[in-house]
């Protein structure tokens, strides 16, 4: 009879035996084919390939005032393979003038591939980042008693003035996200954090060269592999020209000192953003080096949010720098005529029990007292109207998103889509969010705020600034920008295009006589000194402290060159600080320089602080 059992124990010693032979041929196709620990090792035997770091580019304002550059840095890399067991260690840690028990920490630190993914025993990992030059000569004198040690010749930035932090940014060591999204970078190497560093960093940081150098049998250099045939030189990288003017920069930070909030100034027939003041601020000066590790964990730590770019990120009520907006949709729809249309303000808007309450001026007004006053009654009787109006829209829905239409084509409710990392959107509310909000029941009565900037609406100090600029070009503006030129560039399109409102042409020029009279005679008269035809409009925001004082305005009135929006939190009414500061502002830009008596005025607003306790912002 057939023993099976002897067959089956066959069948199974031939499956373990083409097993065996199918796991080691696998095993030499990896080892051969797959893997390059072979090739890395031989490779790193007979060469050392160093890479050749390019200068990145500088930074200047419009003028040509050199604001970032370089200087010289060295960094020491390690080659793990090449240490071995003849280094030094205490000689070493003399040398770079650490501690024994650093120099292990940095060695896990290389080796720990979650910290460092791209690590490899045979190529160059980061020891030690910019040595200054006493340190470099001290260790390079030394170099050669510890075998697998290096330098790499590098550079960092240098800020040239102490301002313009929140639009500069500032470079530091690449985190392992960055290595994972770009694989440009490697362990070591520095990118743009914030600022223009960031948002332009590939134009910035050039491309890196290398020099592929030939080793003897002990290791030692002897020249270049092919007489450096196959190296690669960097290539520098661009430099940027801004569109910040450094003297209005200073003047701007010199006037928010002690202050929280925000100065943006825009040139409004190009869009490029002629400075803007975030406070409180810092020196970018302190985020260079091995330093900004301790500073940047200060800075985020600081109560008062230094970090914070107030003027793309800060979301406001624009308060009654908003009524312009309004003024525009409800000529532009009909719902009233500039000069025929008068709304009653008894000391505010009262209808039906609700009370908006407004400060003592003539009543009725036409359009242009109403601006040039800030009369809130007014435009509470035009949002009213507007959206109670059911023959023209259908329902509350529909006239409230057409409302909404006109605030987002005016460029606020969504980002503008400035060049630089971090803005925020602001809020413009619309008809589905009011019927979420109240279960389908309201009127305009309901949301009657909004008309003066409060309730639900929310801006950036930008948003508003550009809305400056809008009303100044009577109907377009072009996208914010802080880059006016890329080295061997064309600027993007984006920041070229012009964007039209839905406001009409003729709706834009009373508001603008009413911006006008607002200066010469209304709640902006401070700007009537000048000699120039400025246009302005106050805000008082309404706040749970002290209101916050808030300007928007342009000059000249004809052919404008600069929109400024001024935001100082709890600064009260907008005369008491946003006016005065948007009208230096305007002064130092427009004739370059400012009157001796504005001069000391601007030194008195530099050292007028605003007190704002303890509370967290």
């Amino acid at each position: 009879m057939k023993d099976y059992s002897l067959d089956n124990r066959r069948y199974v010693i031939a499956g373990v035996a083409v097993l065996i032979v199918v796991v080691y041929t696998i095993r030499l196709f990896m080892l051969q084919i797959t893997s390059d620990d072979y090739k890395k090792s031989a490779d790193s035997n007979a060469f050392l390939k160093k890479i050749e770091y390019p200068s990145r580019g500088v930074i200047s304002d419009r003028n040509g005032k050199l604001l970032v550059y370089n200087q010289p840095s060295y960094d020491i890399m390690v080659v793990m393979n090449e240490v071995g067991n003849r280094l030094d260690t205490l000689e070493l840690c003399q040398a770079l003038n650490i501690t024994k028990e650093d120099f292990d920490s940095r060695m896990t630190t290389i080796k720990d591939r979650n910290k460092n993914p791209g690590y490899s025993r045979f190529t160059q990992q980061l020891f030690m980042s910019q040595l200054s030059d006493h340190d470099f000569s001290v260790f390079q004198e030394k170099m050669f008693r510890f075998p697998g040690f290096y330098v790499q010749r590098r550079s960092i930035r240098q800020y040239q003035y102490p301002f313009a932090a929140h639009v500069l940014g500032d470079v530091a060591e690449v985190s392992p996200a960055d290595i994972e999204e770009d694989d440009y970078y490697q362990p070591g190497d520095y990118i743009g954090k914030l600022g223009v560093e960031r948002s332009y960093e590939k134009q910035l940081r050039g491309e890196k060269g290398m020099q592929i150098l030939l080793r003897d049998a002990h290791g030692r250099v002897q020249g270049r592999y092919q007489n450096g045939k196959l190296d690669r030189r960097p290539v520098a990288g661009k430099n940027l020209t801004l569109s910040i003017d450094a003297d209005l920069q200073a003047l701007g930070e010199r006037l928010m000192e002690g202050k929280i909030g925000s100065i943006v100034a825009i040139e409004p027939a190009t869009g490029e953003v002629l400075c803007m003041v975030s406070s409180p601020s810092y020196d970018p000066r302190v985020m260079v080096g091995r330093q900004r590790s301790k500073s940047h964990r200060q800075l985020s730590q600081n109560v008062w949010k230094p970090l914070l770019n107030r003027s793309i990120m800060g979301q406001y009520p624009p308060g009654s720098t908003f009524k312009t907006t309004q003024g525009l949709t409800f000529m532009s729809e009909g719902i009233l005529h500039p000069t025929h249309t008068a709304y009653p303000c008894g000391h505010g808007f009262n209808y039906k029990g609700l009370h908006v309450g407004c400060h003592g001026h003539a009543s009725p007004l036409t359009l242009i007292p109403a601006l040039s006053t800030s009369c809130n009654g007014y435009f509470c009787w035009g949002l009213y109207y507007m959206i109670g109006a059911k023959t023209k829209y259908g329902s509350v829905v529909n006239a409230m998103n057409t409302w909404r239409d006109y605030m987002v084509s005016m460029g606020f409710g969504y980002k503008l889509g400035i060049d630089l990392p971090g803005e925020k959107r602001g809020m413009i509310p619309n008809g589905q969010y009011y019927d979420n909000a109240y279960k389908g029941s309201w009127n305009g009565l309901t949301v009657i705020s909004i008309a003066i900037g409060q309730g639900e609406v929310t801006a950036t100090p930008l948003q508003i600034a550009n809305l400056g600029a809008t009303i100044a070009n009577r109907g377009w503006y072009v996208k914010p920008h802080v880059v006016k030129k890329v080295q061997g560039e064309k600027l993007d399109t984006a920041y070229t295009h012009r964007h039209y409102s839905k406001a009409k042409r003729d709706a834009y020029d009373y508001v603008v006589q009413g911006m006008r009279a607002s200066a010469t005679g209304g709640t902006c008269h401070e700007l009537a000194k000048y000699d120039f035809m400025a246009c302005g409009k106050t805000g008082t925001a309404q706040n749970r402290g002290h209101d916050h004082s808030v300007f928007m305005g342009f000059a000249p009135m004809d052919k404008p060159k600069i929109a400024v929006a001024v935001y100082v939190e709890n600064g009260g009414w907008g005369a008491t600080y946003g006016v005065p500061i948007g009208g230096l502002i305007m002064e130092q830009y427009i004739n370059g320089k400012l009157s001796e008596a504005s001069m000391k005025k601007a030194e008195e607003f530099q050292h007028r602080h605003i007190s704002y306790g303890s509370t967290s912002r």
